[in-house]
């Protein structure tokens, strides 16, 4: 059973990012803020609630919209392949969580103009601070290894962002079929390497990620 809150009774953003592996496309990173769990917000929560990774395509596309009604507040946001080329994976991968955070942050104010974020928690070991500019001050956080699989929040937040980035690529995959991204989402599969070695890299593939296995080949 997943926990609601690592802080109880102030509004909490859970926060998590896709595709800090794949060769291609952006990372994508959602933040989601519940409800105070009283008699006119009642918590959200589903038995299939956890990690993304641990859920079926159909499994997540299902739970998507019912984050989205259910959720106080949610942002998602991305950070494009030439930016994660210029600062590195896992500054981009905490950029997008900001950009989703302050997105949450906004509806959130909308929602009530004394409703403001008091905590933020984020899967992973890595977080840099971030500066509400809403509030004009850093907001606590703390980091939570395997958070997707123990707060309700960061599991939210995972498959929003999960969901987001498969879009995505299946859009791109549109203009781009022949690396079969609609299925491997651009992961360093084999058939994506076989296809870069064959037609080269896209504007989308990361250049400082490792796109074959001799990197001698461009």
């Amino acid at each position: 059973m997943l926990l609601p809150f690592y802080q109880e009774g102030v509004f909490e953003a859970g926060t998590d990012e896709a595709g800090r592996g794949p060769l291609a496309g952006p990372v994508v990173a959602a933040a989601v803020i519940l409800p105070l769990d009283d008699k006119d917000n009642p918590l959200f929560t589903h038995p299939h609630l956890t990690d993304s990774k641990k859920l079926t395509e159909k499994q997540r596309e299902e739970l998507r919209p019912l984050i989205i009604e259910h959720a106080l507040a949610y942002g998602i946001a991305r950070v494009e392949a030439d930016e994660i080329d210029r600062i590195n994976i896992l500054n981009a991968s905490i950029l997008a969580m900001h950009k989703a955070i302050a997105e949450a942050e906004k509806m959130l104010k909308k929602k009530n103009r004394k409703f403001l974020l008091a905590h933020i928690i984020s899967d992973g070991n890595k977080f840099h601070p971030y500066t509400s500019k809403i509030q004009k001050k850093t907001i606590p956080h703390k980091t939570i290894v395997k958070g997707d699989a123990t707060y309700i929040s960061i599991a939210a937040a995972s498959i929003l962002a999960k969901t987001e980035r498969d879009h995505i690529m299946d859009s791109l995959s549109e203009t781009y079929p022949q690396y079969n991204w609609k299925k491997n989402k651009a992961y360093p599969t084999k058939d994506h390497r076989d296809a870069i070695a064959k037609y080269g890299p896209t504007p989308y593939h990361r250049m400082s990620f490792r796109l074959l296995p001799d990197p001698t080949l461009f």
